[in-house]
C-alpha cells in the first residue's frame, strides 16, 4: 500500500455479517490500527451486533459515539439511525441527516469523511451488499490517496456493491472474502517510517 495505514473503514450490507465473521477472526489482538465500519441493519438489530462480533475476534468492538476520539486497535460500529463520520482531528461524530441510498448509516458518508480526515494513510474496504452505497466513498477514498480494497463479487453474498464500486473506480485490490483478513494482518504489522532529522 502507499503508505503506512493509519484508520481502517469498512462497508457493507447483504452478507456483510458474515463477511466480517471471517475478516475479523484473522487479526491478532494486539491489531494496532482503528476499524470504522457501517453495515445496513434493521435498528431493532444492530445493538446486538458489537457483542455479536466480539464474540468472534480478538479485538475490541463497540458502537462509536457521538465527540470520541478514535483509539486504536478498537473496531467501531455505526450506531442505528445515525450517520457515522470521522472528523479532522480524528474523532467521531454522529449525525441525523438525510437517508444516503435509503439508508443511515451510509457506507459512503463515513468513507467521504474518513477520506478527508486521513488522505492516503486511510484503507477502505467494500463488501458484499445489495445497492449502490459505498461506490462513491471508495473513490473519494481512492481520490485522496488512499488505499482501496474491493470484495471479489465472486465471492460476495450480494455482489451488487462491489460490482458498484468496479463500475466506478479501479481499487488497488480485489480479494476473495478469504484473502482480505490475511491482508489486514499484515498491513497491521507495518510501520511509519521514522521521520528524517534535519
Amino acid at each position: 500500500m502507499k503508505r503506512a495505514t493509519e484508520a481502517i473503514v469498512v462497508g457493507g450490507s447483504a452478507g456483510a455479517l458474515d463477511a466480517l465473521s471471517t475478516i475479523l477472526p484473522a487479526l491478532p489482538g494486539d491489531f494496532p490500527i482503528p476499524i470504522a465500519v457501517v453495515m445496513h441493519v434493521s435498528p431493532d438489530g444492530a445493538t446486538l451486533l458489537a457483542p455479536v462480533l466480539a464474540s468472534r475476534c480478538a479485538l475490541a468492538v463497540k458502537e462509536a459515539e457521538d465527540k470520541e476520539p478514535i483509539a486504536p486497535g478498537t473496531v467501531y460500529l455505526a450506531p442505528a439511525n445515525y450517520h457515522l463520520l470521522i472528523e479532522n482531528d480524528r474523532w467521531f461524530s454522529l449525525s441525523v441527516d438525510e437517508l444516503v441510498h435509503y439508508s443511515r448509516p451510509a457506507i459512503d458518508v463515513l468513507f467521504e469523511s474518513a477520506a478527508d480526515a486521513y488522505g492516503p494513510a486511510l484503507l477502505g474496504i467494500l463488501l458484499t451488499g445489495a445497492n449502490h452505497d459505498g461506490a462513491r466513498g471508495m473513490a473519494a477514498i481512492h481520490k485522496a490517496g488512499g488505499a482501496t480494497i474491493v470484495q471479489s463479487p465472486a465471492t460476495a453474498q450480494a455482489p451488487t456493491m462491489p460490482e458498484a464500486a468496479l463500475r466506478l473506480f479501479r481499487p488497488d485490490l480485489v480479494l476473495p472474502l478469504a484473502e482480505i483478513g490475511p491482508y489486514l494482518a499484515r498491513v497491521g504489522t507495518r510501520r511509519p517510517a521514522p521521520a528524517e532529522s534535519g
